[in-house]
């Protein structure tokens, strides 16, 4: 039986690069990938775009209502075996198109691939993370480091170079002067205090 991955990090772990460098592989031992990307992810349009600079097309963007089983059940008729499936900014998908993944993993024999976070920037769960840390066979960790030089664990929203700490959980980077940083949790509580702080 396959099983179903959850690869997460914060920002800037490269989770998008190393999706990419999966696919690559696969690809050139002549297997077949199909790439997934929540619509909800609007940076890039229908690319996933690496950091380093490295994009390409997804085969698919999903929508909240898509039975993503259905969807990869009959592209395996039309086209044949699929030797792994591959889902970007994953934390943007519902709860029950996680089961699906696990379906997919479980019952059609394919291995599936889970990128993206694990918490907002208030610290908060995801619903398709939330129900991955539940499901996956596999769950790992991509590291990457605060400015400080330790370990990052949280993500940091700014807004006009501002750190914020309230809002909307869905804010896409770039997007309406918003950017994001990847801090170690001792970071974090500072930026927040300062920021509660600025407010009195």
């Amino acid at each position: 039986m396959s099983k179903l991955y959850f690869r997460y990090g914060a920002m800037n772990s490269g989770k998008s690069t190393n999706l990419l460098q999966v696919a690559h592989n696969y690809e050139e031992r002549g297997m077949r990938v199909l790439i997934l990307k929540p619509m909800t992810d609007t940076k890039g349009g229908d690319l996933l775009v690496s950091r380093l600079g490295v994009t390409r097309k997804a085969d698919y963007l999903i929508h909240k209502d898509d039975n993503i089983y259905d969807l990869i059940d009959e592209w395996i008729k039309n086209n044949g075996q699929l030797h792994c499936l591959l889902v970007d900014e994953v934390q943007f998908l519902k709860a029950y198109q996680i089961d699906q993944l696990f379906m997919i993993a479980c019952q059609l024999d394919i291995p599936v691939i889970c990128y993206g976070l694990r918490t907002d920037f208030r610290m908060e769960g995801f619903e398709g993370s939330a129900r991955l840390l539940l499901l996956a066979h596999s769950i790992e960790e991509l590291k990457t480091i605060c400015k400080c030089g330790k370990k990052a664990m949280l993500n940091g929203r700014k807004i006009n170079g501002k750190f914020v700490f309230e809002g909307e959980q869905v804010a896409i980077e770039s997007v309406g002067n918003i950017d994001y940083e990847s801090l170690c949790p001792k970071c974090y509580f500072k930026y927040k205090k300062e920021a509660m702080e600025s407010q009195d």
